[in-house]
């Protein structure tokens, strides 16, 4: 039998087969109602395709939006708290000491009683961090009230910071750019849920990327610290991302290029053979990490049992942590404010072993009373200084310890600014890529991976809790039992 032969068998077979026959003549002799309920559900699924492609462009562009607003934002904050303390400070500086301490502590309180008041009056989820807050607003769990949050925590953090107290500037700027997100959503009425939550995260790593120049930090906060919250799909991975392009060609736009602080210049390549130092000096981060987390967790929860009977009494605590803070760094500036200047001048290498150590626990103590006390100011930044003194201080140690090896005590320095983050927030890589971007020390790489990751995984085998969620688990704590209170008995 020939191959045309034998299709042809095949094909009358199938014809004529009683399964096949109905399925033959419904594909050659459509019915009109088969046909027009075809094209019904095609027409159907090429709109939802082409209103996905829609959204998904609107989203992107939405996000570039967001980074913009992100970024100015971010760099006109910066601005005002640089010109409230210089003016601060300015104003005393022809005084005599007796009359500047306490002009001082006047000035300094009544700045942070104003972020405390509004805090108090106007948002109250505006006190703090306002991390913990964006990642339970990521889970639907936390409310997003930007009309509120935005002007509450610039003006108010301007006061806390401006005052002279142990806050950093990305906690706002954080917070308030996922709030900018959130407007950008509202405004434009968009619907969609997905899209809520990812201009929600785009403006917070915006607002991560404008505080320090740091674009792939302000990524990798979302992706990495903030995991368990984050909708990892292509498009919102697209627009964080686009969102700290934009943010940080803001930044640059009016601040320039240049990294944040310029310490590394003089810095070598740490050798092969003492990389193991940098691991020993991780395994001390992991420990540090729990001691400082355990220490901030139970000071806020002391704060919060002082100053639960009286809502003056918490405006009261603020000022004169604020006025104290301020009269204490006009005569020792180095416990006080963000810890920048602070920086730049331990990597000189003009301090002692014994004055490192004692400015490491006398910030300690400064950080953690202006960070539990609940005034609107993050954490990033004092926790980057307290890691920079306990690493110059590691590293002035080893280098008395092994002579031989020929060490520099800034790469220890480097290497121990992001630890101390990367233990706390258990991210190693935003600590990594954060310290990488604001100092330039990209010859000081894997120092700084190694101690990261070593502080990292022992503040995890030690049990240790990521810092804004144990943060963010005592917020709801509180919610909880408002709503108790305020429930009919």
């Amino acid at each position: 039998m020939s191959l045309g032969n034998h299709f042809s068998l095949i094909y009358s077979a199938n014809v004529t087969s009683p399964s096949l026959k109905g399925s033959d003549t419904l594909m050659h002799n459509p019915s009109p109602t088969t046909t027009a309920d075809t094209l019904l559900r095609r027409f159907h699924r090429n709109r939802r395709r082409k209103e996905t492609r829609n959204t998904t462009l609107s989203v992107l562009l939405l996000a570039a939006v967001v980074g913009c607003i992100a970024g100015f934002i971010g760099v006109m904050f910066s601005r005002l708290v640089n010109w409230v303390t210089t003016l601060r400070t300015e104003s005393v500086i022809e005084l005599s000491l007796w009359a500047s301490v306490p002009l001082m502590f006047l000035l300094s309180g009544g700045l942070a009683m104003l972020g405390y008041l509004l805090v108090q009056r106007l948002a109250p989820e505006a006190g703090g961090s306002g991390i913990p807050e964006i990642e339970g607003a990521l889970q639907d769990i936390r409310p997003v009230r930007w009309w509120r949050v935005i002007p509450a925590k610039f003006i108010g953090g301007v006061g806390t910071l401006g005052a002279g107290m142990v806050l950093g500037r990305e906690g706002p700027t954080v917070q308030m750019g996922a709030n900018a997100g959130q407007m950008v959503h509202d405004i434009f009425r968009l619907n969609n849920k997905n899209s809520r939550h990812t201009l929600l995260a785009t403006g917070a790593g915006a607002g991560l990327a404008a505080a320090f120049n740091a674009p792939l930090a302000g990524i990798l906060l979302i992706i990495e610290e903030m995991r368990p919250e984050f909708r990892y799909n292509l498009v919102s991975i697209h627009a964080v991302t686009i969102g700290a392009i934009m943010s940080t060609m803001v930044y640059r736009f009016f601040d320039g290029q240049l990294p944040m602080l310029e310490i590394a210049q003089s810095l070598l390549a740490a050798p092969l053979e003492t990389y193991w130092l940098y691991l020993v000096l991780g395994i001390c981060f992991g420990v540090v990490g729990i001691m400082f987390n355990t220490l901030i967790l139970k000071a806020q929860l002391a704060f919060q049992r002082f100053n639960s009977k009286s809502k003056l009494r918490f405006i009261i605590t603020g000022g004169v942590i604020g006025g104290s803070l301020g009269a204490i760094g006009l005569l020792y500036p180095s416990i006080s404010n963000d810890g920048f200047h602070l920086i730049e001048r331990i990597s000189v290498g003009h301090f002692s072993l014994a004055l490192l150590a004692s400015i490491f626990f006398l910030r300690l103590l400064t950080t953690v009373a202006s960070f539990s006390s609940g005034a609107p100011g993050g954490i990033f930044a004092p926790v980057l200084a307290l890691g920079t003194l306990f690493g110059t201080a590691f590293g002035m140690a080893a280098i008395l310890i092994f002579p031989d090896y020929e060490l520099q005590a800034g790469t220890f320095a480097v290497a121990g600014m992001g630890a101390l983050f990367a233990a706390t927030v258990r991210a190693p890589l935003t600590g990594t890529i954060l310290v990488l971007e604001v100092t330039a020390s990209y010859q000081l790489i894997m120092p700084m991976i190694i101690t990261c990751l070593g502080a990292t995984l022992v503040a995890q085998l030690l049990g240790g809790k990521p810092l804004y969620s144990q943060l963010l688990e005592h917020i709801l704590e509180r919610q909880k039992q408002a709503e108790l209170d305020d429930a009919p008995r």
